[in-house]
């Protein structure tokens, strides 16, 4: 483990908390500067997220910012996402998923970019 990778989980875990999408930064980390396969990337962003996910729901908890309600629905609607994701794996070739990573990302960072923000929105 060099100070990079410990740096780049600290940003991934600091950003994860603000809820800015912390595994979108790991994953790239892991992709890009360690050449790890996509899949393994992914992997390892799913394991890196599980105690930093429990904290962060337990301090959530405590604030009483959750609705348990809605949050028991998301839960419901992510596993049907995981099942439908673990589908796609096997029809979707291994060396497509980085593309496709690539395209969401920049999709995503476009609408950052050149959407109304709801506050924007709000007031027109």
């Amino acid at each position: 483990m060099n100070v990079w990778s410990i740096l780049a989980a600290f940003f991934s875990g600091a950003v994860g908390a603000m809820g800015l999408g912390g595994g979108g930064v790991l994953v790239l980390y892991l992709t890009l500067s360690l050449g790890m396969p996509q899949l393994q990337a992914q992997g390892i962003n799913l394991l890196f997220f599980l105690p930093c996910a429990l904290i962060s729901i337990l301090i959530q908890l405590k604030r009483k910012i959750i609705d348990l309600p809605t949050a028991g629905w998301m839960a419901l609607g992510g596993v049907g996402g995981v099942l439908a994701g673990m589908g796609l794996t096997k029809v979707i070739h291994a060396a497509l998923l980085p593309k496709a990573f690539g395209v969401f990302l920049l999709v995503v960072g476009l609408m950052e970019l050149f959407g109304k923000s709801k506050k924007k929105a709000e007031k027109s």
